[in-house]
């Protein structure tokens, strides 16, 4: 895969995991209360530490996979399939494990480290964020595409940020609907390409057991 085609497969893998868009309901929800100033602050502040959890995740993963003895195709086959889980409960208009409860945001209306939990984790940096990053630096090949995950990571993030900013006019525009139109379409393109890291995944692991 050259490293244009890795970029961008990178960065579709990431975005759609991610969901800004389908994000801004979740978000617009947790700051209902706060002032403008106080959500963009928000918004800043669980961008940066999701963008730090994230590279920190892409810079360590292969270590942590090798303390364990955890195979990057075992990690594909095991991250595919909760990449699938994750897609269909978006298809589905179901809440996924990964999202965050009614609850949780009630819980958090009196909280002042919302940035940190419930925003920038689990919505930005989810364990199926966490598992594709650590796939996508695992498939590297070279500097070029090691770099290509950082940028798609910074450049995903960037768009989340944005979106936060203008979080109430977007959802004034588009409504629930649009935002569960958008997140469909999104569990989708994450379905395609969590079948992908399983086939490769499981093609791998068979070429290995194979030449044993």
């Amino acid at each position: 895969m050259d490293s244009l085609t890795f970029f961008i497969t990178a960065f579709a893998s990431l975005f759609a995991i991610v969901s800004p868009l389908g994000g801004v309901v979740t978000f617009v929800s947790l700051t209902n209360n706060l002032t403008f100033e106080e959500k963009n602050a928000v918004a800043n502040k669980s961008a940066a530490l999701a963008s730090v959890i994230a590279i920190s995740f892409a810079l360590t993963g292969e270590m942590i996979l090798d303390f364990f003895g955890i195979t990057i195709d075992s990690l594909r086959v095991a991250g595919g399939i909760l990449l699938f889980i994750v897609a269909l409960d978006m298809i589905l208009g179901r809440v996924s494990s990964e999202s965050i409860t009614e609850d949780e945001i009630d819980k958090s209306m009196d909280r002042s480290d919302i940035w940190i939990f419930l925003i920038a984790l689990p919505l930005l940096t989810g364990p199926g964020t966490i598992t594709t990053i650590i796939v996508l630096m695992g498939s590297a090949e070279s500097t070029i595409q090691s770099f290509s995950v950082i940028l798609s990571i910074l450049i995903t993030f960037g768009i989340s940020l944005t979106l936060f900013h203008f979080s109430r006019r977007i959802y004034k525009v588009l409504g629930y609907t649009g935002m569960l139109v958008f997140t469909r379409l999104m569990g989708l393109l994450l379905a395609g390409l969590a079948v992908n890291f399983i086939a490769i995944g499981v093609w791998n692991l068979y070429l290995s057991f194979s030449s044993l």
